[in-house]
């Protein structure tokens, strides 16, 4: 989670915090002690990622940030919505974090962030004070028992957020532990760039104490991995031995990277987030930049990576969310526009991720830093009934069809590349062939196919099928269509 202001402006502006990740990325790689690898990109993109659980490869991940997801804000009440969730057909819940968060109402210590947001409410849930108990906010160590054991029930795994970056200034192992933060010359605490103490991971007991964390929620909570936050200004090799850890207890750990180090998935990782890809696409939407772009974009972070790693596709999360007020993607994009880019990430290569209350086309405000609910009375809208059926229906699609979880992605030509992208997922026994316009105009595209004969395509969308030529395929797109065809 990007909590706050930047060191390269004073607002925390998405621009501003993707380069602060990619400098992040960029500054760990090449002085970071535990990479040892003495290869540059290049090197990597000739390796291969680690093998990662099925589950976590043809999954769909929904996040729920409990402060926004119900009006009660409670685990309790979460788990009464799950049922509605599995009906949605994600199998993969990133819970944000429920762990006790530190109530210091010193406004110094909080994020400049949180003191703009006008909540008045010290308790971020990304600055923790104790990282073994849920927050009384969100209910009790047994209503996450709970939640997991419903999403179990339901075939859904749970993610948990874990924030070790940095703590809270109460956090309960200060006194014991003073030194499980960093400190200057005279002992003063260091903080991080949002103003909080900086965890001081050259601390052999702080990574136990944090690998224990991870396995205490494992062996008595029964989560199934983590979401780990700002994963790429910690050590790698405290990650790589969180892995190795993790996976004696359960084999099939799931670890989330919120950052882009190339190298995260050669041994710790199974994904990595796309901070660069997502703001290709909102150039694109907001700023007219071609969806070309998006396609270059795509390439470079493919050709760069070990084979086969994977970054999850989201439009939106809780940081977007929580800075869009009062212009969410939905005000912005529209409903059709929102429409073409799900068609797109659901048929990307990599992993779909939905933000709570995306599938009803929510425009409530959102905070992290106050109890905001989604407007979960969208739902009976025609808008929110028909986004939850294409959510529904994505979902179903990306589960049935093995080319969008197994195949190569093949990115096509097509004569209006400034609008459309066209591409090829791909296995040796089947495809699929996705081509979005991502403009408000409608449009007649030719996509140039690599057969070298004549293709039929079932819209796996919508009712009509389409048939190609020698000379590649022909679609009349409206504005923000898209076609999503099987090819047989």
């Amino acid at each position: 989670m990007r909590h706050d202001t930047c060191f390269l402006c004073l607002h925390g502006c998405l621009p501003c915090r993707i380069t602060i990740f990619i400098l992040a990325g960029i500054v760990t790689i090449f002085v970071s002690a535990d990479r040892g690898f003495g290869a540059g990109p290049g090197d990597l993109a000739s390796r291969y990622a680690r093998s990662s659980p099925q589950w976590v490869q043809r999954g769909v991940i929904y996040q729920i940030q409990p402060r926004a997801f119900t009006p009660e804000g409670t685990l309790k009440a979460a788990t009464g919505r799950l049922p509605r969730l599995a009906e949605l057909g994600v199998d993969i819940l990133y819970l944000c974090p429920v762990f006790v968060s530190d109530d210091d109402p010193d406004t110094k210590g909080w994020s400049p962030r949180q003191r703009a947001s006008g909540m008045n409410n010290p308790r971020n849930p990304y600055r923790m004070k104790d990282y073994y108990h849920v927050d009384p906010e969100y209910g009790t160590d047994a209503d996450l028992k709970a939640f997991v054991t419903e999403a179990h029930r339901l075939d859904m795994r749970v993610l948990l957020d874990m924030v070790y970056l940095h703590c809270g200034p109460n956090a309960v192992f200060l006194e014991q532990h003073p030194d499980f933060v960093k400190r200057d010359k005279t002992g003063n605490i260091i903080t991080q760039s949002w103003g909080f103490p900086a965890i001081n991971f050259s601390t052999p007991k702080l990574r136990e104490y944090f690998w224990k964390n991870m396995e205490y929620w494992i062996t008595q909570f029964d989560v199934d991995g983590f979401r780990c936050d700002v994963s790429d200004q910690i050590p790698l090799d405290f990650w790589k031995t969180a892995r190795e850890r993790l996976e004696k207890r359960r084999p099939e750990i799931c670890l989330l990277a919120e950052g882009i180090r190339l190298e995260d998935q050669l041994k710790a990782f199974d994904l990595n987030y796309s901070f660069v890809w997502f703001s290709t696409v909102r150039r694109a939407y907001e700023q007219g930049k071609p969806a070309s772009s998006i396609r270059k974009v795509s390439e470079k972070l493919a050709a760069e990576r070990p084979r086969g790693a994977r970054i999850i596709r989201y439009i939106d999360n809780h940081d977007i969310a929580n800075d869009a007020w009062p212009k969410r993607i939905e005000t912005k994009w529209t409903f059709k526009g929102v429409n073409a880019a799900l068609a797109m990430l659901f048929t990307l290569d990599g992993v779909p991720f939905l933000y709570n209350g995306q599938e009803v086309a929510d425009t409530a405000r959102h905070s992290i830093y106050a109890r905001l609910s989604i407007d979960w009375a969208n739902a009976n809208t025609p808008a929110g009934k028909a986004r939850f059926a294409f959510c529904k229906r994505l979902c179903a699609v990306r589960h049935a069809e093995r080319a969008l979880t197994d195949g190569a992605n093949i990115w096509l030509d097509n004569d209006h590349p400034d609008s459309v992208l066209s591409f090829l997922r791909r296995t040796d026994r089947e495809e699929v062939i996705s081509v979005v316009n991502l403009s408000h105009r409608p449009l007649t595209v030719q996509v140039t196919l690599p057969h070298k004969t004549t293709v039929t395509y079932q819209n796996l969308l919508g009712e009509t099928h389409v048939s190609t030529t020698l000379k590649g395929l022909t679609l009349h797109l409206q504005s923000f269509g898209f076609f999503v065809g099987k090819g047989r």
